[in-house]
């Protein structure tokens, strides 16, 4: 008797693609991105070259042919002139202010419209009403409706109760561009401390509330640690915006009386001292300076989405 061996059953063979079709595959699905991708390349990075590369040279648009390269001498005037270091000293501290001043502000209207009530939506979109204001004209409304000491709804309201008449933007005028960049960025700050707030575990609240705990000591211990991210980004985005905000100094003070930025004196240095090469240093700072609080915003934001993730 002889035993009979089956050969096992043929299986077919299947071949993992090759590189080159994994290649082509992946440029065929971004082919549609890269018309956007030069359109941006062509719109932002090649303008930021060109500043970069004259911010090497001693260039006056009044004296074309007398340009010469500097190297970083540039850099080292915008560093050490006493009125440019003057407006990087104002821009941080504007900047320190509005966001700081916002942020409390931010908060407590989040922790207002967190609570129900009737007409809540009524007023949360009264709210975020300043934010959606262009900033040219939250500036002139500013200027013009609140702080002209002749008919301006302060020195109205003063009026009537037998106050003084004073003249904000003359008398307070750091105060004053500060006070309108608040009102612009605090539905901002609000909105952004809202999703946080909404965003919070309800069953450890109720916990906490049935074990006796206050409402202080719930957002001191519950609620404000969980806010303390979305506050980082609030207080990331904003730094990002207002140093480079020149709406509200142009149009209030002219960059006059101590309140001009960087931005207000980049323009100033381009638009009417003509040196194109020293503005163009102090933009590649302001430039570099964003950047930098940029990207702390992009790794605030990524640890959001991580504990997120993570909580789902």
């Amino acid at each position: 008797m002889t035993a009979t061996t089956t050969a096992p059953p043929a299986t077919a063979t299947v071949r993992a693609p090759g590189r080159s079709t994994t290649r082509l595959h992946a440029w065929a699905t971004r082919a549609p991105l890269l018309p956007a991708l030069v359109f941006m390349i062509a719109v932002t990075q090649l303008p930021f070259v060109a500043t970069l590369v004259i911010s090497f040279f001693d260039w006056n648009a009044l004296y074309p042919d007398a340009r010469r390269f500097t190297g970083l001498a540039n850099y080292s005037e915008v560093l050490t002139d006493p009125a440019l270091r003057r407006s990087v000293w104002t821009t941080v501290l504007l900047t320190a202010a509005v966001v700081l001043a916002s942020l409390v502000l931010g908060l407590l209207l989040a922790l207002l419209l967190d609570r129900r009530f009737r007409g809540r939506s009524v007023v949360r979109t009264l709210l975020i009403a300043p934010f959606l204001v262009v900033p040219v004209a939250a500036a002139l409304l500013w200027k013009h409706v609140l702080y002209n000491p002749e008919y301006g709804l302060f020195n109205g309201l003063l009026h009537h109760v037998g106050g003084p008449q004073p003249d904000w933007i003359s008398n307070t005028p750091l105060l004053a561009v500060e006070a309108a960049l608040v009102w612009q960025w605090t539905p901002f700050m609000m909105l952004i401390l809202l999703a946080g707030l909404q965003s919070r575990d309800q069953q450890q609240i109720e916990a906490a509330r049935v074990d006796g705990a206050s409402g202080w000591q719930i957002f001191r211990h519950l609620t404000l640690p969980h806010l303390r991210r979305y506050l980082e980004l609030g207080a990331l985005l904003g730094s990002i915006y207002i140093v480079q905000n020149f709406d509200a100094v142009f149009t209030l003070t002219s960059g006059g009386l101590g309140t001009a930025n960087l931005p207000y004196t980049v323009y100033q240095s381009f638009y009417q001292a003509h040196e194109n090469g020293l503005a163009s240093a102090a933009g590649v700072l302001v430039v570099i300076g964003s950047i930098v609080i940029a990207t702390l915003a992009l790794r605030v934001v990524s640890s959001l989405f991580r504990e997120e993730v993570s909580r789902a």
